[in-house]
């Protein structure tokens, strides 16, 4: 007989192989970009919008379509896997551009949805006090796409096309469903009440959750004001051939995954201190790249560093937000988790784009400081915080 914990264990497996595939179809627009540009004979920065319009689908999908899935869970879970299928094989078939872009929309919408139910979902499988390591374990899934997502898009479409890795991105989805079927429980959400307009809107406008929601964007669009042009930065400061930039990548990605998983366990007990202290290291490292990136072993340091803090903020957030909501909305819970992940979204959006305007004025080296910039704003708006959890807990 399989006892309680196994099935929570084998639940959480499933939601971090989705993980895994929405991880590798976010990150795989960098290695497709040239061959996609290609094949449809339109310019580098027009094929980019494979990028840009999959992160406003998550942005947009996340609260719409988590507020129309509130009762659901499961289904809405098994649901989504199946859209997020769907629109890869609209994209590995399609016959134009048009049709790529709106592939990525509905898997963008998705991943969405995903996100925000399946950490919920891994929440309410454990005890209270695991939240956050629960939560840091589905996202390792995602951590690991991170460093591998853009290596295969670029070997895989060279070799064999950029249509191959949409399609197995597709059959991977496949068996995220299969298995998620099996092991999501079965049973209907428990004294689970439909959030109305005015429990979202309480939510929503409450002054300490849009201020995690701005902590949020600014810590995490920290990170990708420098990580969307790693590559570049490498190749043209540290001056690493562009063969072995994929090694740095990789390297990047086993420190996050690794960070992640620290995040998870610093998280549970005192969520407003690990902040703290991520945010203030992530920060630091961000200011010190700038003085070692043209040193390649001070550089590999940093890299080590930076991935490390890069993704150790997300399962502390992502737990945090549903505590606040459980405090000031509680029906609302699900409504607070798509916030978040569209905060994560609204982030990548935003530090990619301020990170281009800082590179296209100052150069590759400024990403660096507009990055260490944005997360020091946020380590002032943590005192803030502060003050607004200690009022909570009275």
């Amino acid at each position: 007989m399989i006892n309680q914990k196994s099935k929570a264990n084998f639940a959480l497996f499933a939601l971090a192989v989705i993980f895994f595939a929405v991880g590798v179809t976010e990150f795989i627009s960098v290695g497709v970009l040239p061959a996609i540009s290609k094949s449809f004979m339109i310019t580098t920065s027009t094929a980019g919008l494979i990028t840009t319009i999959y992160a406003l689908g998550v942005a947009l999908g996340a609260p719409i379509l988590t507020i129309l899935t509130a009762k659901f869970q499961r289904k809405g879970t098994i649901g989504a896997i199946i859209i997020f299928i769907i629109g890869h094989l609209i994209i590995g078939f399609a016959t134009n551009f048009g049709e790529v872009i709106f592939g990525r929309l509905i898997a963008g919408a998705s991943h969405g949805l995903l996100f925000a139910l399946s950490s919920t979902i891994a929440a309410e499988l454990v005890d209270e006090s695991r939240q956050a390591s629960a939560i840091a374990y589905i996202f390792t899934g995602f951590t690991i796409a991170t460093a591998l997502g853009a290596p295969l898009g670029t070997a895989v479409s060279t070799y064999w096309g950029w249509r191959i890795p949409f399609l197995a991105i597709a059959t991977l989805g496949i068996v995220a469903w299969i298995l998620n079927r099996v092991a999501l429980p079965k049973q209907a959400r428990k004294n689970v009440e439909i959030s109305s307009i005015a429990d979202q809107v309480k939510l929503i406008l409450h002054p300490h959750v849009l201020l995690t929601l701005l902590i949020t964007i600014l810590g995490y669009g920290g990170t990708f004001a420098t990580f969307t042009y790693l590559s570049s930065i490498l190749q043209k400061i540290t001056h690493v051939p562009a063969n072995q930039v994929s090694f740095f990548l990789v390297i990047y990605g086993v420190a996050i995954a690794i960070g992640n998983t620290l995040g998870g366990k610093l998280g549970n007990a005192k969520p407003i201190n690990a902040l703290f202290g991520i945010f203030i290291v992530q920060g630091l490292a961000l200011f010190a790249f700038y003085f070692t990136v043209t040193n390649i072993y001070l550089s590999t340091l940093n890299i080590v560093l930076l991935g490390l803090v890069a993704f150790m903020s997300v399962p502390v957030l992502q737990s945090y937000i549903l505590i606040l909501a459980k405090s000031y909305s509680s029906k609302a819970v699900d409504v607070a988790s798509s916030l978040n992940i569209s905060a994560f979204s609204f982030g990548i959006v935003g530090g990619s784009f301020l990170g281009g305007v800082a590179l296209d004025t100052y150069g590759l080296r400024s990403t660096m400081l507009l990055a260490a910039a944005m997360v020091a704003l946020a380590v002032l708006m943590m005192l803030v915080e502060n003050k607004f959890e200690n009022k909570r807990q009275k």
